[in-house]
């Protein structure tokens, strides 16, 4: 949408809210947090953010606790404004990006549930659960299914998982596995699973620098490590990125001279792309599609177009994929490239896992075009 003229081997699908869990979970993309006091109904109506994918409005830590109730009454008028312009045409429900809200507690969940109207719910795709343990994960879950048997709706959870007790070795694993047993009760209500690498590095009183990655905090590196672990096996569950937290004042991103060779070439030799800032976004999102990780949190909004163009999938990874996919017989196969091996059985879920980001992003020939895909500047 923000680079309309570029050329994909395969489009990207439309999505919405009410687009088939399996396919949705990969759709969320760069989900973007503001501050639920701010009207954003006038940037969805206009499309001003054509790249924004998913957005969620905050009354946990980007609102302060005395202007919650002005945040709520906010959000729900909202939601009324944008569930009004898609019925009368003004809007096409296509464009209008995931909304959820983050939740201080339980209690605050409920005290914004209670207001919520049939109406406001057909524009709300969920609500994220902060703090998400093995304590309240079962309230969080349980009024959430309460709301979707009020509305007749589907309202989804997105558990973020960014406790002390996963933080601390000696609770961790005993806590994941409460909290993954928690999701698999009510599982076709979790869309997809956050992670707080801010917390975490907060815990242990460290912080990464603009020059280096999350995956360089052991720590924290240890706390992903085993979130993945528990609830990312045989794709389970979509577990999305920790937030890049560096930015550069100006909108404008110049472009003058793309680079001639991969991505990941000069990502990882460190030779300059765009700036500082950006190229060590690109290198951690880099770093999350090989840990798994599907998407990711920003917290400003020129990170949106190149955390969802690096979620696109090359042609040789689809081909791949499809080659993996097709065949029942199993056993060993070249790659379409002829660079590599297929293995049928142990290539399997990731090849599921790498078609449905295909149809959430596209399809691109080959990892010269990522750049041209995000190398553009927005209005």
């Amino acid at each position: 949408m923000y680079n309309p003229d570029y050329q994909f081997v395969i489009e990207p699908e439309h999505f919405n809210k009410y687009t088939e869990r399996e396919m949705l979970q990969y759709c969320l993309g760069a989900t973007m947090y503001m501050p639920g006091t701010k009207d954003f109904a006038p940037k969805i109506l206009s499309c001003a953010m054509p790249g924004l994918t998913t957005i969620v409005l905050c009354f946990e830590d980007a609102c302060p606790e005395n202007q919650v109730e002005e945040a709520e009454a906010n959000v729900h008028r909202l939601l009324d404004t944008v569930t009004d312009a898609v019925d009368s045409g003004e809007l096409d429900a296509d464009k209008v990006p995931l909304i959820f809200v983050r939740v201080r507690n339980v209690e605050q969940f409920k005290h914004f549930g209670e207001a919520l109207t049939k109406k406001q719910v057909r524009s709300l795709c969920g609500v994220n659960f902060p703090k998400f343990n093995s304590d309240n994960g079962d309230a969080y879950y349980s009024y959430l299914k309460e709301l979707n048997e009020r509305f007749g709706e589907i309202l989804y959870g997105m558990p973020i998982i960014e406790d002390a007790k996963v933080a601390y070795k000696e609770s961790r694993l005993d806590e994941l596995l409460g909290i993954k047993k928690i999701l698999d009760k009510y599982r076709d209500l979790v869309l997809q699973i956050r992670v707080g690498g801010t917390d975490f590095s907060s815990v242990f009183g460290v912080r990464r620098g603009v020059d280096y990655s999350i995956y360089d905090i052991m720590t924290v590196r240890e706390c992903l490590s085993d979130i993945l672990n528990i609830c990312g096996r045989n794709n389970e569950y979509i577990i999305s990125g920790p937030v890049w937290e560096y930015f550069r004042a100006p909108k404008e991103l110049m472009f003058e001279d793309l680079p001639k060779c991969g991505l990941e070439d000069y990502l990882m030799k460190r030779l300059p792309i765009v700036n500082n800032e950006i190229d060590g976004l690109l290198r951690e999102v880099i770093l999350d599609k090989a840990n798994g990780f599907v998407g990711r949190t920003v917290i400003h909004p020129t990170h949106v177009k190149f955390v969802n163009a690096l979620m696109a999938v090359t042609k040789e990874e689809y081909d791949d994929a499809c080659m993996v996919l097709g065949c029942r017989e199993g056993g060993v196969l070249k790659s379409s490239c002829t660079n590599k091996m297929n293995e049928i059985k142990p290539h399997t879920n990731w090849a599921k896992r790498i078609v449905n980001r295909a149809r959430a992003y596209g399809v691109i020939e080959n990892e010269g075009a990522y750049i041209r895909l995000f190398a553009i500047n927005e209005g």
